[in-house]
């Protein structure tokens, strides 16, 4: 099974800029690229942050290009998500039974859990939560997995990555995601730090994929969780193989200029 995961699209109205990037343009670069070389793809996962300021003409453009598509799709929330406006555009958006944009998805050999981490009024600012409704969800949705592999999807990492801004803004209770899901989890994706990072905790491996926009600059010292570089923009390409769970980033800006060039065939 391949799926291809778009974190952190942060669409603007108007074609706004973000550090002179448009959001949108880029989307559009992104999917006509994973159609392209991915037709095969069984779905894609959204991750969060779709619309840099939650409007919903933001999560209205993004709905018609993904229901255009005409591929599976799961949309999730991040911190710069707005959880109403985001229901007006998706309305078959799940829902966990409590309001929170919950779900998971059975294969013969794995269960993928979708989390919903957008806490509005999280301290800090930005940062994620799961309150004890959607850990209480979670919890069930571990426990009747039926001996599937589980991986887990969320925006917040539910641990430090080195960033001091971003991890200052991660997820603000990750003890108690991890008294749940430790030693039930075989992996975590997640998106929020507009970087490619890859690693394991807690007996999981985890990875962290890049924007199709703006990035994170590899700065280890700075507290500042608004740094952003004009990076090539990427999207996640995963396979949930029989053996192994595998995680590709694709800088699909480069390859596009690569593509483009006749001297490079």
């Amino acid at each position: 099974m391949k799926l291809i995961v778009l974190s952190d699209i942060h669409l603007t109205v108007e074609g706004r800029p973000i550090i002179g990037i448009n959001p949108s343009e880029r989307l559009d670069l992104a999917l006509a690229h994973a159609g392209r070389h991915h037709p095969d793809a069984a779905r894609y996962v959204l991750l969060g942050d779709l619309a840099h300021l939650g409007q919903n003409r933001a999560y209205r453009a993004l709905a018609g290009r993904m229901n255009a598509l005409g591929k599976p799709f799961t949309p999730m929330l991040g911190n710069h998500d707005n959880r109403e406006n985001f229901r007006k555009a998706f309305p078959d958006a799940p829902d966990d039974g409590a309001g929170f944009v919950q779900s998971y998805l059975d294969t013969a050999t794995d269960r993928l859990i979708f989390l919903d981490t957008l806490h509005p009024e999280a301290t800090p600012h930005h940062s994620g939560h799961l309150c004890a409704a959607r850990l209480g969800w979670l919890e069930r949705a571990l426990n009747g997995a039926g001996g599937r592999r589980i991986s887990v999807f969320m925006h917040h990492p539910p641990l430090a990555v080195g960033f001091p801004g971003m991890d200052a803004i991660a997820l603000a209770n990750p003890a108690d995601f991890w008294a749940i899901a430790k030693g039930k989890i075989a992996h975590l994706f997640c998106g929020h730090v507009h970087r490619t990072i890859s690693g394991q905790t807690h007996g999981a491996g985890f990875s962290i994929f890049k924007s199709p926009a703006h990035q994170m600059p590899m700065d280890m010292t700075s507290a500042d969780s608004a740094l952003s570089v004009a990076e090539p923009g990427a999207y996640g390409i995963i396979l949930l193989n029989d053996d192994a769970i595998i995680a590709h980033s694709e800088d699909f800006t480069l390859n596009l200029a690569s593509e483009s060039d006749p001297a490079s065939a």
